[in-house]
């Protein structure tokens, strides 16, 4: 569970104002696949196929094209990382101050504005990320199968597959592996993500964080990201 602090607390009295200027938008901007924005369909008609249409007749989708590259590192070890409580501010909505247990050598960047922070491992090819600054107003399970929802709409060139949903009382978990869209890499390699949709003690998402890397990472991904959602704390000031 997010705890948050008194200051944090603060913000229920001006929660309509905030809802009303579209802050609860701010969940999960651009976690869908990373830094960048997801490729997703953009509703063009399907191309007409030689035979006569009929009305009840569904398009057959198109294969994918890609095919991915296999990268044979050896797999992060869960044992080798060491963890320690770091700090930064995120900002969106609302200005938040957040803390958490996450791997100490992994180096920090945001963006800007800085909606989240990025602890990113020395190989660059690991990484937990965090956000906070967001509206809090709505459960973790529903933030989650919202993000399945957009997840739904990726290119089939991107290779989706949720591999496991869960819903416990403070928390919403989602794991899947994906292929990032060649604009955004062109390294060809899956990458497997665990996201996790963390509660204060309202019982709504305070926290929102993913944990990325190479699919023989899973096991230490998944510790990278039970250390942080167990320490996160949340401060908000308006």
């Amino acid at each position: 569970m997010a705890r948050r602090g008194t200051v944090g607390a603060l913000l229920g009295s001006g929660l309509v104002v905030i809802t009303a200027l579209g802050g609860a938008g701010g969940y999960g901007v651009g976690l869908l696949i990373g830094e960048a924005q997801p490729a997703v369909a953009s509703g063009a008609a399907a191309p007409l196929g030689t035979a006569s249409p009929t009305p009840s007749g569904t398009p057959t989708p198109a294969a994918p094209t890609r095919t991915p590259k296999p990268d044979n590192r050896p797999a992060l070890q869960a044992d080798d990382i060491s963890y320690k409580t770091r700090s930064f501010t995120a900002e969106l909505v609302v200005k938040s101050h957040v803390s958490a247990r996450v791997p100490y050598n992994w180096r920090i960047t945001q963006p800007d504005p800085p909606n989240y922070a990025r602890f990113t491992d020395p190989t660059s090819k690991r990484w937990i990320r965090i956000e906070a600054g967001f509206t809090i107003s709505r459960p973790p399970a529903a933030s989650m199968a919202a993000r399945i929802k957009d997840l739904n709409t990726l290119d089939k060139n991107q290779l989706l597959t949720i591999v496991s949903q869960q819903v416990e009382d403070d928390q919403a978990t989602l794991a899947y592996t994906y292929l990032p869209p060649e604009s955004q890499t062109s390294e060809g390699v899956i990458r497997y993500v665990i996201v996790r949709w963390v509660a204060d003690d309202s019982g709504l998402c305070a926290i929102e964080m993913s944990s990325t890397g190479l699919p023989q990472d899973k096991d230490a991904l998944l510790d990278v990201l039970d250390h942080a959602s167990k320490s996160v704390v949340r401060r908000d000031t308006p």
